[in-house]
């Protein structure tokens, strides 16, 4: 687990007020939506800017306290999030509705349309006429005319066609809900084209929605058998590192002493059925959205079996709410299995119990030393603990999960931060773990590890989902908050003076 000290809390703090003057900074000029999008990310980051203040002041709170913030801070959230919405909408109501005496009506706006495409115009407008006329695309031109077909003031009023990849992007002026645009522009699509294009409706750099339409070649493709026989490869790799990292909690070597299998095959089976109900979650989500995810590729390692897997989309998602449920459906079984174990475990443990752990196990974690005090209160005053197979489970099952809930790239938090704030803020939060992994290399080479594994892997985000306007609901978002919560508290340790505070140790 990564160790920090007090002085690095500090440190912690002051960047977090400096990010939050910059983004304030930022949002004035954004007015209205500016401010309370900043109002949001203050709401996030609030409790643990209280609890990072309270320590370098030396104040201590307990986990219920955190967790309190924690859930004041996500009602917050909710509460700005609804607000924010509600001044989006009205003011894209209003630039669809002007007043009554500045409003022209369907026809008025057709035939103002279409004199923009006549020919008799002065000097003055021909580069928007330049604009509006189609550039040399990579589609026959009997489909392109199709294509421009499909699109109307009622749904998207494009103004501007260009190349873009084998396919081609339409700009223009959104003129109606995002999801009831896509929904009549994708059937508008289908029914001009058949089953040949695929129709995306994104955001562009410069914050505005635009139509990207490619043909269906471009589709995500199913893993190929050489991929399938990887995949069953580091299966049966981090079967037999699940064994050795059994072994070693027991204390031998199970490649030097394979007979004695059946000391370790309980702890080998619970790792591997949390890894199992991940994987389920993932795949049953998959399909009760329709979507194809492929099979796992698990990432074997002696320390604790694995590190987990990585998976990909093998089908467009048909929006990003999509995606968080696949990407959360996961974590969120295996987390819940992994809590249970844990809980279970304190419960049974006892003087008697088989594994004897150092008191400095349980602050490795904020989550799992702060609740063990809750449960093993004075127990954990002694230097060594007694503690039930279960136990051990059950941190295992929570570090694992925790790491695969890293909000970067393709994995599970990464994608969770894309489906829930966008392309651009998840391309941030991969970077700022970046930053911090390596930060934390510095004391525990275990981060170094994960980063290049990020870096090689993981680094890319995930392709964007047919409708990438239509954000996720703020029940889906303040549990993407809880899960990036636990993620936190689970790999991040207790100081010694907060340790110490608690009566963790001596």
């Amino acid at each position: 687990m990564f160790t920090i000290t007090d002085n690095t809390t500090v440190i912690i703090l002051l960047i977090a007020l400096g990010i939050m003057g910059w983004g304030y900074y930022r949002s004035r000029s954004y007015g209205k939506l500016g401010l309370l999008s900043w109002l949001q990310s203050v709401a996030l980051m609030a409790p643990w800017l209280l609890f990072f203040a309270l320590a370098a002041a030396g104040v201590y709170l307990n986990f219920m306290s955190i967790l309190s913030l924690f859930l004041v801070s996500t009602g917050l959230y909710i509460i700005v999030g609804r607000n924010l919405r509600e001044a989006a909408n009205q003011m894209k109501q209003d630039s669809l509705n002007p007043p009554s005496n500045t409003t022209d009506s369907q026809a008025e706006v057709a035939e103002s349309a279409a004199s923009e495409h006549q020919p008799q115009q002065s000097e003055a407008s021909q580069p928007q006429i330049q604009a509006l006329t189609p550039q040399p695309a990579p589609l026959p031109e009997a489909d392109l005319k199709e294509i421009e077909a499909i699109f109307g003031i009622d749904t998207f009023f494009a103004t501007e066609t260009l190349p873009y990849q084998e396919g081609v992007i339409f700009k223009g002026n959104l003129r109606t809900d995002p999801e009831q645009a896509y929904s009549r522009l994708s059937t508008n699509l289908h029914s001009a084209t058949g089953d040949r294009y695929r129709l995306f409706l994104v955001e562009s750099p410069e914050g505005k929605p635009v139509v990207i339409v490619l043909p269906r070649s471009n589709d995500p493709k199913s893993a190929t058998t050489g991929q399938r026989i990887l995949s069953i490869i580091l299966l049966l790799v981090t079967i037999a590192t699940t064994f050795e990292a059994a072994g070693l909690l027991l204390g031998f070597d199970f490649f030097t002493e394979p007979s004695r299998y059946g000391e370790i095959l309980p702890l080998a089976i619970g790792i591997l059925a949390i890894l199992f109900v991940h994987e389920l979650g993932h795949q049953i989500m998959a399909k009760r959205h329709q979507v194809k995810f492929s099979w796992p590729f698990f990432i074997p390692t002696v320390q604790i079996g694995t590190f987990g897997a990585f998976n990909r989309f093998e089908s467009l998602l048909p929006n990003r709410k999509v995606l968080f449920d696949v990407a959360f459906a996961g974590p969120a079984a295996a987390g819940l299995l992994s809590f249970g174990m844990l809980f279970t475990g304190l419960i049974l443990s006892n003087e008697t119990s088989l594994f004897k752990v150092p008191v400095e196990f349980f602050r490795g974690s904020v989550l799992v030393g702060s609740f063990s005090k809750t449960i093993l209160g004075s127990a954990l005053n002694q230097s060594v603990v007694a503690v039930h197979p279960l136990t051990i489970l059950g941190w295992l099952g929570l570090v694992i999960t925790a790491i695969n809930l890293m909000p970067a790239g393709q994995l599970d938090g990464g994608r969770i931060m894309q489906a829930i704030y966008g392309r651009k803020i998840a391309g941030r939060s991969t970077l700022a773990t970046f930053a911090v992994l390596a930060i934390a290399a510095l004391v525990n080479p275990l981060a170094l590890y994960w980063a290049v594994v990020i870096l090689i892997l993981q680094r890319n985000l995930e392709r964007p989902s047919l409708n990438e306007l239509v954000e996720p609901d703020d029940t889906r978002a303040a549990l993407g908050l809880i899960a990036l919560f636990l993620m936190i508290a689970t790999l991040f340790p207790l100081t010694p003076a907060l340790a110490t505070r608690l009566g963790i140790g001596g």
